[in-house]
């Protein structure tokens, strides 16, 4: 065997560790993912890929245009319902492509060595992408993302070393990609654009301005062109533009402080380290302000060493994230800000997800340097042989940082594991097992901490439980009704509401017979709306009866011998409700009538 076929017969212990590294987050991942459960957007996504079908593949979800997402959902949701598994499995797997991506990325623009593992681990271990892969709404958009930037710039990076553009094919179809998945793909262009610009087009800003519009002038017509097409198709699709005017300077300064200095910069070294819960949905950053100052020292000593040691490449790197992540915060400045939740925009680290990829790529270049485009020309930094003590130094460091990002994990983990909506469905399930057949509702709002109301209709039981094949059944109108209460635990209905006022006849109330129709005023004036309408009577014989509110259109329904009660959900308006029953011989009594909201039945 020849010495070249022996040294490709070996492994690169580089590369072994590196698979070791990924193979490694992706287990601290599933430890933090499987904790939690569907949540928050989760449940009407889901919901609308039971009910809605393949046909809503264009259908936005909140003004975002996430086609292939929904494809995938639809896919798990028919065989799988609502078990978490699926979802939880799909984004690790994710997670370990998207892993396995970026070493390879790594490879190809970094030189060969040790140092490779300091972006690596950086990107790996962020404590800020756990959300990615835990969160379905989140993982479905983002992981899809940052596969596609990193395909996408490897190509451009490819074509910039061989001018063949079989490679802008590659661009291109990792663009289309990511613009299936979710529209935030658009950052694809720029990204290629900053990266192409900042590390590879030579000289200075004006003249590598120059050159990269000129030399690569292809591949910025591919980008442009499939930008243009997907514009016109989003914009066509959606109703309302989601940009928002900031209330304040000091709502954007606000922001930006949050956005750069307690999320991303704290990111990059393994912070938040504390968590602001947010329901159930996943936490936001909140790092003390102690923790806040130290990382800030620690990313300018790190910007201070690769000056010092490499500054022409390292002036690039840094220049390269500070333009990314400015058009990051740009965006979500522009799309949050104004809004209710624009007090923690800065916090949210979902919104940082594709910033981070490129942080851990910068980070990468200046402190390992670039590898030359052609063998012809110098490296834009050699990279000097390091001393026995920087190498310790380095592995030490990582080796904090992990750990740094182990202990934020935890954090994270533990505000994961506690989730509304796994809860309220368990129990539901539950009782609903337990209480049999004949057990009928009507239609309800899940609780707001399960579903928010802003989700609407999707916060609807119906929606929530529909893609149970052993689900609740939900009618308009019984003469038993069941609630879920707020735990989800299945309760005996009551209404809530405007009751009627007492009647004249005593041990009656109110007395309808002979045909003829009663009225009964109201305590109060009903509100214009869809409300559920109870009748508590005691009839001497079965038949059918009629009951009006208001100017409404009146409803029919079954009246039964002996005490009972109905529940009718009714269009109801005005002071009072007009009863009248079909048989001229019925008697029927009632002093029971209250029109609201369901509820549980009290106690006792």
């Amino acid at each position: 065997m020849s010495a070249g076929s022996e040294r490709r017969g070996r492994i690169d212990p580089v590369d072994a560790v590196a698979a070791l590294l990924i193979t490694v987050s992706v287990l601290w991942r599933a430890s933090i993912t499987v904790r939690g459960y569907l949540t928050i957007d989760d449940f009407p996504i889901l919901a609308q890929a039971d009910a809605l079908g393949p046909g809503h593949l264009f259908a936005l979800y909140n003004n975002h245009f996430m086609p292939a997402g929904r494809l995938v959902t639809y896919a798990a949701e028919r065989f799988t319902g609502l078990e978490y598994w699926p979802y939880a499995t799909l984004m690790l797997l994710g997670q370990f492509a998207v892993g396995v991506a970026f070493y390879r990325l790594l490879r190809l623009m970094l030189p060969a060595g040790w140092p490779l593992l300091v972006p690596l681990c950086l990107f790996l271990f962020n404590p800020l992408t756990l959300e990615i892969s835990a969160w379905w709404a989140v993982g479905m958009n983002l992981l899809p993302i940052q596969l596609a930037m990193i395909v996408a710039v490897g190509a451009q990076v490819r074509y910039l070393r061989s001018g063949d553009r079989r490679h802008l094919v590659t661009l291109a179809v990792a663009f289309v990609a990511g613009l299936l998945f979710f529209e935030k793909a658009l950052f694809v262009a720029p990204l290629v654009f900053l990266v192409t610009l900042c590390l590879y087009a030579p000289g200075g800003p004006v003249r590598a301005l120059v050159t990269t519009l000129r030399r690569w002038w292809p591949a910025w017509a591919v980008l442009t062109a499939v930008s243009v097409v997907f514009l016109a198709v989003y914009l066509s699709l959606s109703p309302a533009s989601s940009l928002r005017a900031p209330a304040s300077a000091g709502e954007v300064g606000t922001f930006l402080g949050q956005f750069f200095g307690e999320s991303l910069l704290p990111g990059l070294v393994g912070g938040p380290w504390t968590w602001l819960d947010a329901g159930d949905g996943a936490a936001v950053v909140a790092p003390a302000r102690s923790a806040r100052w130290v990382s800030w020292g620690l990313v300018a000593a790190l910007v201070a060493v690769t000056l010092w040691r490499r500054r022409a490449v390292a002036v690039r790197a840094w220049t390269l994230l500070a333009l990314f992540s400015a058009l990051a915060a740009g965006l979500i400045a522009a799309t949050r800000l104004g809004s209710g939740l624009s007090g923690v925009a800065g916090l949210v680290p979902r919104y940082l997800g594709d910033v981070l990829l490129v942080a851990a790529l910068c980070v990468g270049v200046a402190v390992c340097g670039l590898r030359r485009l052609e063998p012809a020309e110098p490296a834009l930094a050699p990279v000097p042989a390091s001393p026995r003590p920087v190498r310790a130094a380095v592995a030490a460091g990582l080796v904090l940082l992990v750990a740094s990002s182990v202990y934020s994990g935890a954090g994270f983990a533990a505000d994961w594991q506690v989730k509304a909506g796994r809860d309220y469905l368990r129990t539901a399930r539950a009782d609903l097992a337990a209480a049999g057949s004949g057990t009928v509702f009507m239609d309800q709002p899940v609780p707001e901490a399960v579903v928010p109301g802003m989700s609407a209709p999707w916060n609807l039981q119906s929606r929530f439980f529909g893609p149970l094949e052993d689900g609740p059944v939900f009618v308009t109108g019984a003469r038993k009704l069941s609630v879920f209460d707020d735990s989800g635990h299945v309760r005996p209905a009551w209404v809530d509401g405007v009751r009627a006022r007492p009647g004249p006849v005593a041990g009656c109330g109110y007395r309808v017979t002979g045909g003829r129709a009663v009225t009964i005023p109201l305590r109060a004036d009903l509100v214009d709306y869809w409300q559920v309408v109870r009748i508590g009577y005691l009839s001497d014989r079965d038949t059918t009866a009629t009951v009006r509110i208001g100017d409404r259109a009146g409803s029919s329904f079954d009246v039964h011998r002996g005490l009972n009660a109905v529940f009718l959900l009714m269009l109801v308006e005005g002071d009072d409700v007009v009863l009248q029953v079909r048989d001229p011989a019925a008697n029927l009594c009632t002093d029971e009538i209250e029109i609201g909201a369901l509820a549980p039945q009290p106690a006792g």
